[in-house]
């Protein structure tokens, strides 16, 4: 999670120290990252988070030079598909207003009113119940 944690700061969180930035990182927590030349241009990372069979993703960035290029994508894919293997009933995000659309390609529906966080901006709380619902397409 260390090597994570300089890009995050950068796109999620620049009001934020490294340490406060660690503090926000569950034990257990599986992180994903995306390569170009060797450099990390997107992570993200899920862990157990909420009610039994609850998984969270968090921490989701991309570097603005990589974005549209389906790193984001695939690292959320990829974090699901964690979470499911490990026995996710639910995978949920506090997911910036402005990325929506990436995580309702990956199925996840809007289950909150938009609420502001202080400091980072909109959100709205989504989810992926993956027992009861298709896959999205593509996957």
């Amino acid at each position: 999670m260390a090597a994570t944690r300089a890009l995050r700061q950068t796109i999620l969180r620049p009001h934020e120290t490294l340490a406060e930035l660690a503090a926000h990182e569950p034990a257990g927590a599986c992180a994903v990252g995306a390569f170009a030349g060797g450099e990390l241009v997107a992570v993200g990372f899920i862990a157990p988070d909420g009610d039994p069979g609850g998984w969270r993703v968090r921490g989701m960035a991309t570097d603005p030079a990589a974005r549209g290029q389906g790193a984001g994508t695939a690292i959320l894919r990829a974090l699901i598909d964690h979470g499911i293997e490990h026995g996710a009933t639910r995978v949920w995000c506090n997911a910036r207003t402005p990325a929506r659309s990436l995580y309702e390609r990956a199925g996840m529906r809007i289950v909150s009113a938009e609420f502001e966080l202080p400091a980072i901006g909109p959100h709205f709380v989504m989810e992926l119940r993956p027992a009861s619902e298709p896959s999205p397409p593509g996957a």
